[in-house]
């Protein structure tokens, strides 16, 4: 997302500058004309989304994800925190229908791999049953709590019912479901599409790399995927499916082996957790947030020490440093208005037009709310 405040949009647009400040010239007009795009097309949903606890606990959430290298990875981890409907909605305006925010490229991280490195033979019924997640490769998509999925077939269809856990950030978790549809690629049985999705028009492609279904307890089937949808194009990553809730370590040879076919190491794949245990008590959870919060205000006292010490001749405090901070972006803030072409001052001149019709519409106070 591109506002950082959003608690204060429907007041002022100059806060967008002075958050992408930092960024790069083209970067923030491209984040002036989606404010400018979700302000014109989207207004309803954005009132829906502020006014609703978990749609502004997500873009409160988004907001801290603005300029980190894993960006993307950040945006999905909020929207596997707080997902319902109104989010839903708010998504399908500004990604899918009106197209306010920029699709992200396929970079090639996860080629499609070629047929001849898959399973040449593979029957849709070995998936029937339930399976776990035990390995998975991408931290963005795979490596989740108690992943259990069940699947069955219909006609010429395998339908997987899926679970798995999201972890709080207060050692709590939320269980998501899911239910996704495959057919079989008529040409390349190692082949399973999962196209003509309503919810951003997403398409997964999964490849079976290896498997062995012998109703025996190290049965497994190793999968790699790639996907796409109006957010984000070339998405991917692997996971294994074996019966029982850990990997049984006489099949770790060949999943090496086949990892190895589509480039990708076995032992960097991560152990997923599927202890399936139940949440903690919250009083719990809160003693062990308050500790956590204590460790880390103690290290950066420390890392402020240590820092002050080495300059201590130039008598830097904590004070001084937060005032030349705030100086400099301010200065920032100058500079780039300064080097706004005409075309960019109208487009920001545009929000701020924008802006001052959501406030009319929203009210003075736009509270982000938590969840919990």
């Amino acid at each position: 997302m591109v506002l950082k405040k959003w608690g204060q949009l429907a007041k002022t647009a100059i806060v967008t500058i002075f958050i992408l400040s930092v960024a790069s010239k083209a970067d923030a007009v491209d984040a002036l004309k989606t404010c400018t795009c979700l302000l014109k097309e989207c207004r309803i949903e954005l009132a829906k989304c502020i006014s609703n606890p978990a749609c502004a606990a997500n873009v409160a959430c988004l907001q801290t994800c603005n300029n980190r290298p894993d960006e993307t990875e950040c945006q999905i981890k909020c929207g596997d925190l707080f997902e319902n409907s109104v989010v839903d909605e708010f998504n399908e305006c500004a990604v899918s229908r009106k197209k306010c925010v920029p699709r992200k490229s396929d970079v090639g991280d996860f080629p499609v791999p070629d047929p001849s490195v898959l399973v040449q033979k593979f029957d849709m019924n070995d998936f029937i049953g339930k399976w776990h997640i035990t390995r998975g490769l991408n931290p963005t998509f795979d490596v989740f709590g108690c992943q259990l999925h069940e699947f069955h077939t219909e006609g010429n269809k395998l339908v997987g019912s899926l679970t798995w856990r999201i972890g709080t950030p207060d050692g709590g978790f939320f269980t998501r479901s899911a239910v996704q549809k495959f057919v079989q690629d008529p040409k390349y049985p190692g082949i399973l599409y999962n196209h003509d999705n309503e919810y951003l028009h997403y398409q997964d492609d999964w490849y079976i790399l290896s498997s062995k279904v012998e109703n025996s307890p190290d049965d497994y089937i190793f999968v790699y995927y790639k996907g796409r949808n109006d957010a984000w194009d070339g998405y991917g990553g692997s996971v294994l499916y074996t019966r029982s809730s850990v990997l049984p370590e006489t099949i770790i040879p060949e999943l090496q082996i086949a990892a190895q076919k589509v480039g990708r190491d076995f032992n960097t794949f991560i152990k997923t957790d599927n202890t399936c245990g139940p949440e903690p008590p919250l009083v719990e959870r809160l003693e062990k947030k308050v500790e956590e919060g204590e460790r880390t205000i103690i290290k950066e006292v420390e890392e402020i020490e240590e820092e002050v010490e080495k300059v201590k001749e130039k008598e830097v405090s904590l004070f001084s440093r937060l005032f030349e901070g705030f100086k400099e972006l301010q200065q920032d803030e100058e500079n780039f208005i300064r080097e706004l072409s005409k075309e960019e001052m109208d487009i920001l001149d545009g929000l701020k037009m924008e802006a001052t019709e959501v406030e009319k519409l929203f009210g003075n106070a736009l509270p982000i709310r938590k969840l919990r």
